[in-house]
């Protein structure tokens, strides 16, 4: 027996969306369907699963904006219970910050965040927006004004498991430039995976407002580099919320997040985005209903930060037919330490 779904779980007159998103949605002829499912999709409080799943998990991506206004996604670690929900509408963050966090700085009160908990192994996510209410040195409280789940499409299956402290290597300052390096451009050539932050912070969004960061998953190679500023990548099938299109027609403002499996290396880029709707450009990427091209304004790379190793990676159903047999972390390590 299926749970049962309120037919208005948002709670409000207004829409839990903003202008940029209505106005993606009718550009595609869903907002019916989205208004519709956002209203019983969408709450403004976190269900009891959502806040069982969110304290369960060893780490957590979220997005915010600097002092410039510019997104960041990043992600925090620690052992499960490191975020909590004390109430329905309150979400703890005790810790977890990693070095060259490019939102050091800005978790303070006030501060609008979105919060994104993946557990990659079985294909969950959900997630929330909100505001940061206080602040104890790296503990946070952040009141939930949007919580919602999402579907299992593009995930790709792998697991988790910390590195000892002595196991890893020394913190070091981030790296920063303004374009990819040889070594960032092959990071994301074998990329199945990323995560996207942007925000719509104008007042008169009003319940919609906020900072959002979600997912992206992809065969390897759907991340495709045009030159060393400017990556080119599928928009797939989803929800039809288009939370992400729609504050990027807002602001064209981004912050991407790679994962190096294999090293534990993060790579931040804070970009600005085109979408690029049809054309003949579209055919380079099997089931692309539109493309993001992303012009790279900055590049950071913090080695080493995220303390885990990783399983072998078991694709995505929707990717599994055109995905080569799965290669496991441990063997790119190895393959890089092998001989020329």
């Amino acid at each position: 027996m299926s749970a049962f779904i309120p037919l208005d779980g948002w709670g409000a007159e207004v829409s839990p969306f903003h202008a940029g998103e209505q106005a993606v949605q009718q550009r595609v002829g869903v907002s019916s369907q989205a208004e519709s499912m956002g209203r019983r999709g969408i709450r403004r409080y976190m269900p009891e699963q959502h806040r069982r799943f969110f304290a369960g998990q060893p780490f957590m991506v979220f997005g915010g904006v600097d002092a410039s206004g510019q997104p960041w996604a990043t992600v925090r670690a620690g052992a499960p219970g490191f975020v909590s929900s004390p109430d329905a509408q309150t979400l703890r963050i005790e810790g977890g910050v990693l070095p060259g966090d490019p939102l050091a700085g800005r978790w303070q009160q006030g501060a609008m965040i979105g919060g994104l908990g993946l557990q990659p192994q079985t294909r969950r996510r959900n997630r929330i927006n909100g505001v940061v209410q206080s602040v104890q040195g790296e503990t946070l409280l952040v009141d939930v004004t949007q919580s919602f789940g999402n579907c299992a499409k593009y995930i790709q299956s792998r697991t988790p498991t910390f590195v000892e402290q002595g196991a890893r290597l020394p913190s070091m300052p981030p790296e920063v430039a303004t374009q990819l390096s040889d070594t960032d451009r092959a990071l994301l050539m074998r990329a199945d995976t990323f995560f996207i932050a942007s925000a719509n912070l104008g007042e008169e969004a009003g319940l919609a407002r906020g900072v959002d960061v979600s997912h992206r998953g992809g065969a390897p190679g759907f991340v495709r580099i045009d030159d060393a500023s400017t990556l080119t990548t599928p928009d797939y099938s989803g929800n039809h919320f288009f939370n992400t299109i729609g504050n990027l027609i807002h602001d064209p403002r981004a912050g991407l997040l790679f994962i190096d499996f294999a090293t534990g290396d993060l790579v931040y880029l804070a970009v600005r985005a085109e979408i690029v709707w049809d054309g003949v450009e579209l055919a380079a990427f099997e089931g692309a209903e539109r493309l993001v091209r992303f012009h790279i304004e900055e590049v950071r790379r913090s080695r080493g930060a995220l303390p885990f190793r990783w399983s072998e990676v078991e694709f995505a159903p929707q990717f599994a037919s055109v995905v080569r047999a799965p290669v496991s972390d441990a063997a790119l390590i190895r393959e890089r330490n092998e001989p020329r």
